[in-house]
């Protein structure tokens, strides 16, 4: 329930009732604390157990321990409380050498991660299908794929652990996301051929490979087939499919999918509705994109920030200017879902509409509401008085940018160049 402070409110009963501190207890008050992201707070309270001999961390003590920080980013650490585990009377097992050699490959450090294996190899703690999962994961995610060939080999040469359905689908999405289609649709046949069955990861990893190569009748026919072996497609299949239809500009094949989601009685996520959204714009059927946000205000999923960029980014484009500041003045008067994303998008919308007057209001504004404006901001703001000619003005923003404390970037300089250019101001 994320309180751990009611959970420590227990601790006097124990003493009252002479009832013996355990690792058990430490344990869940641990894991409380990373729930609820107080990392400091768990690494004191593990420091004070082990410093007051309260009671002996386990190897579930340490695991729970080292998950936290490595789930974090904290690797070093994990590795450090492992080395401290080689040390001490707990010695580490399995669980505990997997912590730190999944941390060790999110981080890309695959050379660690398989020194730390073959460690484990030499103290005969053998790795299991877990270990080997988050190597395969890791080499995937760098492309090394005869590594990842080899893995396979020791896997099942000379440990006898068999892939299973996760480790598949590793390799599966690490090839999709490469573009190897083909080569992932080999994976799969060899896999069925192993007598290990594809699940949904499989099928949305392979539709998702085919979308990112535009190959939309390759992916509706693994979304097809998916149907054909009765494994119901979730929020994820669908909007791999659609977003894939929106983007080669087919909405009412988009459209039909959309419609069949609410006749199985299941509802569209926000990610549905806001890809939806951005296809309708990108083809101008903004009376359906309007349908689609009204119909999310009165039964469908609450819009958030990125429904309404989209909305404001659609009306800006179709030069609409009103209708996206009505939307606009109506956003800012309920303060929900706004941030400098938001307001980045007004800015570059009015000076795109030759509406610079407007968007340096909106920009003078951003100071009175105490919201730092971004290196984009400034960008958009430099681009519009560019555009025109103003490079007096253009000047003027670049200066209070770095007042700020708000460094230009390549895109502020070649923004102030082409505006020179544009405008035969070669010096």
């Amino acid at each position: 329930m994320h309180r751990a402070d009611c959970g420590f409110s227990v601790l006097p009963i124990y003493l009252k009732k002479g009832i013996p501190f355990g690792t058990v207890t430490f344990n869940t008050l641990i894991r409380g604390f990373f729930a609820e992201n107080k990392v400091k707070d768990a690494v004191e309270l593990f420091k004070k157990v082990v410093r007051e001999k309260i009671c002996e961390p386990n190897q579930v003590t340490y695991a729970t321990i080292m998950n936290g920080l490595s789930k974090r980013g904290h690797t070093q650490k994990t590795l450090s409380l492992l080395r401290l585990m080689e040390q001490g009377n707990t010695k580490p097992d399995i669980f505990n050498y997997n912590i730190v050699i999944d941390a060790l490959c999110k981080d890309g450090n695959l050379d660690a991660a398989i020194s730390l294996l073959n460690e484990m190899k030499q103290k005969g703690i053998p790795p299991d299908i877990v270990t080997y999962n988050s190597l395969i994961d890791g080499l995937c995610k760098l492309g090394q794929w005869d590594k990842v060939r080899t893995l396979f080999s020791d896997m099942a040469l000379n440990l006898n652990i068999y892939p299973d359905v996760r480790t598949f689908n590793i390799v599966i999405d690490g090839l999709c996301k490469e573009g190897k289609v083909a080569d992932a649709e080999e994976v799969m046949k060899f896999m069925v051929g192993k007598g290990v069955e594809p699940d949904i990861f499989t099928y949305n990893a392979m539709m998702d490979g085919y979308c990112l190569r535009g190959q939309l009748d390759g992916a509706r026919r693994i979304f097809d087939s998916m149907i054909d072996k009765n494994i119901e497609p979730d929020s994820i299949s669908y909007n791999i499919l659609i977003n894939g239809y929106c983007k080669k500009k087919k909405l009412s094949e988009a459209m039909l999918l959309f419609c069949e989601i609410s006749q199985k009685g299941s509802k569209s996520d926000i990610v549905t509705y806001n890809t939806i959204l951005q296809g309708l714009f990108e083809v101008g059927r903004i009376g359906d994109a309007e349908k689609i946000y009204a119909e999310m205000l009165s039964t469908g999923p609450r819009p958030d920030i990125y429904t309404h960029c989209t909305l404001l980014n659609g009306y800006f484009k179709y030069g609409l200017v009103e209708e996206a500041m009505s939307l606009f003045k109506k956003l800012e008067r309920k303060r929900e879902d706004i941030d400098i994303t938001f307001y980045n998008v007004v800015i570059n919308g009015l000076c795109k509409n030759s509406k610079l007057k407007e968007a340096y209001a909106v920009f003078e504004k951003l100071y009175f509401i105490g919201l730092l404006p971004d290196v984009r901001t400034y960008n958009v703001m430099i681009n519009g008085f560019c555009l025109e000619g103003l490079f007096d003005e253009a000047k003027d923003i670049l200066r209070k940018m770095e007042d700020n404390g708000c460094f230009p970037d390549n895109v502020t300089y070649k923004i102030i160049v082409q505006g020179f250019l544009r405008c035969n101001r070669i010096s």
